[in-house]
């Protein structure tokens, strides 16, 4: 799961959102289908682009010029997750549960701030997306090679959420800003503008996907391993791949504690409890021994002299 918090990838998020918005509208201008695909919130999932930005636009107060009025959150699930939704619930299924997880990551954005008032998705004036493909850039090795050309759909399981979420909350009255880092050092900046720690929130979305569909994660599939590995001291990126090797030693271990299974017993029915097993065997050694040689009485000889004794006498 790839989450991801920027200040806008097109459109600068200093003024307004429509050129934004208008971007993810693209699947809907390129597919020309009869029915759109329309924004959502955690209220409703037919919203429309014009409301999107109006809502947006308006919810700025006391913000200065220079200040950023939006934020854009990319939820990424891997083609693994993907395909493992629609395994679950099918096509249009895995698409609402998509949607569904989307509010609940932002309950968990809520709830990061740390701020008296903001505790869920519904304090919040968020809007998202729901996308299908996602297109090569210029940016791209294979745009800069020649074999595919820029704004091709790129293959396999594209299938992702883009949220944009307002600077203030949906009273209009408290400045959110996930890119404060200072994680409650500072208690006065803390209280100013809440607290929020990226990488937490981060690791709750795995948290949230694998807890809410049954998703059985590897440790080495999870953000907190890779970022350990890429930002950790190196007796942490050490730690975290001996603690690796274990829990896969573990899961290749048969366990040797479990008792064989108890051996399983059949009762007959009563017409078939009379019935003794033939031993074949037994009636083999039987008819071999009944069929063994006849033993043979030899015949005694006569003495050549009796012989002659009695022919004489005749």
């Amino acid at each position: 799961m790839y989450i991801n918090i920027t200040d806008s990838d097109k459109g600068n998020n200093k003024g307004s959102c429509g050129q934004l918005v208008h971007y993810l509208d693209k699947e809907n201008r390129i597919s020309g289908d009869l029915k759109p695909e329309l924004w959502f919130n955690g209220t409703s999932d037919a919203i429309p682009s014009y409301l999107v930005k109006h809502s947006l636009d308006q919810n700025i107060a006391k913000l200065c010029k220079d200040d950023a009025k939006f934020f854009l959150i990319n939820i990424s699930p891997s083609k693994k997750e993907i395909s493992y939704l629609k395994g679950l619930y099918g096509e249009k299924g895995a698409e609402n549960a998509l949607k569904e997880y989307a509010a609940s990551i932002m309950d968990e954005y809520a709830c990061n701030f740390k701020r008296p008032g903001v505790n869920s998705e519904k304090d919040l004036l968020w809007y998202a997306k729901l996308e299908h493909y996602r297109y090569y850039s210029y940016k791209d090795p294979q745009v800069k090679e020649g074999t595919v050309k820029k704004g091709s759909p790129k293959p396999g399981e594209q299938l992702h959420i883009q949220v944009i979420v307002s600077r203030k909350d949906i009273t209009n009255r408290i400045r959110l800003s996930p890119m404060n880092t200072s994680k409650g050092k500072n208690a006065a900046h803390s209280q100013k503008l809440g607290q929020f720690d990226r990488s937490a929130f981060k690791a709750s979305g795995e948290r949230l996907f694998d807890q809410q569909f049954g998703f059985d994660r590897g440790m080495e599939d999870t953000f907190n391993y890779a970022n350990t590995l890429k930002n950790g001291n190196l007796e942490q990126r050490l730690e975290i791949q001996q603690q690796g090797e274990r829990v896969l030693k573990q899961t290749n271990t048969p366990d040797k504690s479990r008792k064989p299974t108890a051996e399983l017993k059949l009762e007959l029915p009563s017409y078939l409890k009379a019935i003794t097993p033939t031993n074949f065997l037994e009636i083999a050694l039987a008819k071999s021994n009944d069929d063994s040689a006849p033993s043979i009485k030899k015949k005694k000889r006569r003495k050549k002299g009796n012989r002659q004794q009695q022919e004489l006498s005749l």
